[in-house]
């Protein structure tokens, strides 16, 4: 009987085909952790290189009124201790890990990684916000499918509604 460790020590070879670059969009919350674990084993089990990208929007900064609540250094400190994690995360399961922070709009920067980092799938998550929170706040993973320049693999949060 042939035993294979589900997750081998080293780094996995290159594949030659089919996914060879994992693009993971995070916010680095609690809700994206389903997103993480599914980009983490997916490029495990296909040896891919896993890029995460979290991107840090300034205009969420703001309090009301107009006045930024929290300075984006601040919140690229925070989100690099995070990474940190991940990346390590990532390394001890044997898989090949970058992680990237982009300022702007969460979105389009999603969509422009992807382009410029030339990923094969993008993985994000999504918040559970359900069809009425979509149409009324927009949604990150809608714009991300309907942008993207590759495949979307969408995670659900765990608890998330189920569609209507």
């Amino acid at each position: 009987m042939n035993i294979t460790p589900a997750f081998a020590a080293g780094p996995q070879p290159r594949p030659t085909g089919g996914i060879r670059r994992i693009l993971l969009a995070t916010d680095l919350s609690a809700a994206s952790e389903g997103a993480t674990l599914q980009a983490l084993d997916l490029a495990h089990d296909l040896g891919a290189e896993l890029l995460i990208v979290s991107v840090i929007d300034p205009g969420s900064l703001r309090l009301p009124g107009g006045r930024f609540g929290v300075r984006v250094d601040q919140v690229r400190t925070s989100r690099e201790a995070a990474a940190q994690e991940l990346v390590s995360r990532g390394r001890s399961a044997g898989v090949r890990v970058r992680f990237l922070i982009w300022e702007g709009d969460p979105g389009d920067s999603i969509v422009d990684a992807a382009q410029s980092e030339q990923v094969d799938i993008v993985v994000v998550g999504s918040h559970g916000r359900g069809s009425v929170g979509r149409f009324f706040i927009g949604s990150v993973s809608d714009f991300v499918v309907r942008h993207a320049p590759c495949p979307v693999l969408v995670v659900r949060a765990r608890g998330e509604e189920q569609p209507d």
